[in-house]
């Protein structure tokens, strides 16, 4: 029985009630008194009217000392509850014992290698990190007891005055070890350390005047409204009637064991709006898992009776990788009767004008071999991991695509939603397996043949991010190991080639060196490593404008691209510092050709499409479930079911990151150091940027899984 509520009529209200609702977990509703029809009267006692207003006023600053500490308890609710959740990951973290260094793999990721990892390799740089790390602890220790013997040194400064005005009879063991060990600090340590962090900050500096530059050239490129426009005859005329320009296209889908995303972008490339006779859709499988193949093979022939013209095409042995399985597909012979091939991965969802938006850019421009689209994606809200990395691509395209490709028409190919003219990809030499980023490959050798790039900034086209720190710690590991070893492989060529000398100082110095070897390497040397020595050799030190201020000003001109994305500069500042680990690491596997630089893992998606690609396809999924004959859909859902409950046994976790969660010590001991000193901004930088590495190497900061 509902309890009663005839107490809210012992008292007479006056006024009108005023209903506050708290937006937090513990909300409530407080009735207010408003003003009643006595309180607009003229006249009365001067001294009555003062009394009721003082007690007016005393009875609303109750109630909203009321409302605040309602408001108060309910963030300390949520934070409580934050607490506890986080307890719980860490003790699941910890109850599975899973860490990066274990060799099994999920049911859900492709994983394969060029050529096989020494173990020892693949240990080398996660020892290195420990050494640091107990030669820090120690050092701290050591700190620690030299402080309360009395040891006091300012920071940046040491006072040296101190070690020569004490008397020179030795008070103790401890007084000696401490003296010899900072004059140790002064005349052997602090010079070379000082050194390698002045080299950093040059580079620094030298990386974040090309970042200012690409900004102020996207900025120009926006108060100019400059973009690419293709041929007005290229471009069908409703009101006219003209054609426009309609030549062979082959479009080209390649995948492998993507089970989750294969059925959404078949169906959005079947339905590109192109006519039927001048396109052909090649479905290139990769899979050697049964089932995936089968159901690919199923929706390839749903569409073709569909009416679209598309072929399945398979390979059993998968040597190259996607490099091989696109230069086994172009030696088909019918190749040869299309002009232009347009590649899209498993998980990208073009709209039905992306072929009329970027193929007629090629009339008429017999010196153009690429237009690149921009990407967007479906998942970019949906945790924080894919809130950052939509941050990073956002400036990638926004920026340094759109530059590169309006000021020197050349630019990385992104691998996907491009057309390509198939007379640029033979000029080139066509697909090569050498390197793990077949597509920037195909891009330099094209750029030194002299074809030319248009990117184009409005056209987009749908695909997903890693939501996982698992399946995006590995994407970047070949995004970053790959350029070296392309590096390696092209650099002669560049030297010999018959371009003019700008064009190679861009090839060379910006392209590779700048932004594929400099950047992860002062990253991670100067805030990793440099920073954390400098706690414990004072004598070498890092200005506050090193620290944070250049730090701070380069992550908001990042975010620029993104600006929804601004209350996470402070994050996206502190996890692009976290990424350098994992970036340097594949930087120098590639660049010395170590083990893990052949490692090739097929990034894991999660099947989400737009609302709009489900809105268009579900008419023809209707039609293609009442196409299917229903013994063949019963032997699939029996398949099917197998398949998933082989993947219940075989269990997905978190796995704990050895090598981030030994910076994160590392990083949190320095910063305890730094209070001996008084360093405060270094103290703040070091504190935050240890806690973001024990987020990362604890794996709370993508999917996560009960």
């Amino acid at each position: 029985m509902a309890p009663p509520f005839d107490w809210w009529a012992k008292e007479s209200h006056r006024g009108t009630p005023v209903v506050v609702k708290m937006e937090n977990p513990n909300w409530s509703m407080v009735e207010l008194e408003g003003p009643s029809d006595e309180d607009f009267l003229i006249g009365g006692s001067p001294a009555r009217q003062r009394d009721k207003a003082r007690g007016k006023n005393a009875k609303q600053l109750t109630w909203v000392l009321l409302l605040k500490a309602h408001r108060v308890a309910g963030c300390l609710t949520y934070i409580g509850s934050a607490l506890i959740g986080l307890g719980s990951a860490i003790r699941r973290r910890l109850a599975a014992g899973k860490t990066d260094t274990d060799t099994d793999l999920d049911a859900d990721t492709d994983t394969t290698s060029m050529g096989n990892e020494n173990p020892t390799v693949k240990t080398r740089f996660y020892n290195c990190i420990r050494v640091f790390l107990w030669l820090s602890l120690f050092l701290l220790c050591f700190e620690i007891a030299a402080y309360f013997k009395g040891w006091h040194f300012g920071a940046p400064n040491l006072q040296l005055q101190y070690i020569f005005t004490t008397p020179f009879a030795v008070k103790d063991v401890f007084d000696w070890f401490y003296t010899n060990w900072v004059l140790i600090r002064v005349e052997y340590l602090a010079p070379p350390l000082q050194f390698l962090a002045n080299v950093c900050i040059l580079l620094f500096l030298i990386q974040s005047v090309d970042r200012l530059i690409l900004c102020l050239g996207c900025f120009w490129i926006r108060f100019k409204k400059i973009k690419p426009i293709p041929k007005k005859d290229a471009v069908p005329d409703l009101e006219t009637g003209e054609e426009g320009f309609y030549p062979m296209v082959l479009v080209q889908i390649p995948m492998c064991n993507e089970r989750e995303v294969y059925q959404q972008s078949i169906g959005a490339v079947c339905n590109l709006d192109w006519p039927k006779s001048k396109i052909l859709i090649q479905v290139l499988d990769d899979s050697d898992d049964p089932m995936t193949q089968l159901l690919i093979k199923e929706e390839v022939h749903k569409w073709e009776q569909e009416g679209a013209n598309i072929v399945y095409r398979h390979r059993v042995i998968r040597d190259g990788y996607k490099a091989g399985n696109l230069k086994s597909a172009m030696n088909c012979s019918y190749v040869k009767d299309y002009e232009f091939v347009t590649i899209f991965d498993a998980d990208f969802q073009p709209t039905p004008d992306f072929l009329k938006r970027t193929v007629p850019h090629f009339k008429d421009n017999e010196e153009l071999g690429l237009v690149q689209a921009r990407w967007s994606f479906v998942n970019k809200d949906e945790n924080l991991l894919t809130r950052l990395q939509n941050i990073n691509l956002s400036f990638h395209f926004e920026v340094e695509q759109q530059v590169n490709g309006v000021f020197i028409n050349f630019f990385g190919f992104n691998g996907t939603a491009g057309v390509w003219r198939i007379k640029a990809l033979e000029d080139a030499g066509g697909w090569l397996e050498r390197t793990t980023v077949e597509d920037m490959d195909i891009a330099v050798r094209a750029h030194l043949k002299g074809w030319k790039f248009i990117f184009l900034n409005d056209v987009e086209c749908q695909c997903e991010l890693p939501e996982s720190y698992e399946a995006y710690r590995k994407q970047q590991h070949r995004w970053h190991s790959g350029p070296m070893q392309l590096f390696r492989l092209c650099l002669p060529d560049i030297v010999r080639a018959k371009i003019s000398v700008w064009k190679k100082f861009n090839l060379i110095f910006l392209f590779f060196l700048l932004r594929k070897l400099i950047l992860p390497f002062y990253s991670f040397t100067l805030f990793c490593i440099i920073l954390p020595m400098t706690m414990f050799v004072p004598e070498a030190e890092l200005p506050a404008w090193v620290v944070c201020y250049i730090p701070a000003t380069m992550s908001f001109l990042n975010i620029l691209p993104a600006p929804k994305s601004f209350p996470f500069i402070v994050p996206y500042l502190l996890f692009e510092n976290t990424m350098s680990v994992t970036k340097f690491n594949a930087m120098i596997s590639g660049l010395f050709q170590l083990g893990s630089a052949y490692e090739w893992v097929v990034t894991k998606k999660s099947g989400r499409s737009s609302e709009g690609d489900l809105v268009s396809l579900v008419e023809k999924e209707q039609k293609h479930h009442h196409s299917a004959s229903a013994p063949n859909l019963e032997e699939m859902k029996l398949e099917i079911q197998q398949q998933e409950q082989k993947a219940r046994k075989k269990k997905k976790h978190n796995r704990i990151y050895m090598k981030e969660l030994a910076l994160a010590f590392l990083l949190l001991t320095a910063s305890a150091r730094s209070l001996l000193s008084a360093q405060g901004i270094h103290f703040y930088f070091l504190l935050f940027q240890g806690i973001s590495f024990l987020l990362v190497g604890l794996d709370l900061i993508g999917e996560q899984v009960e």
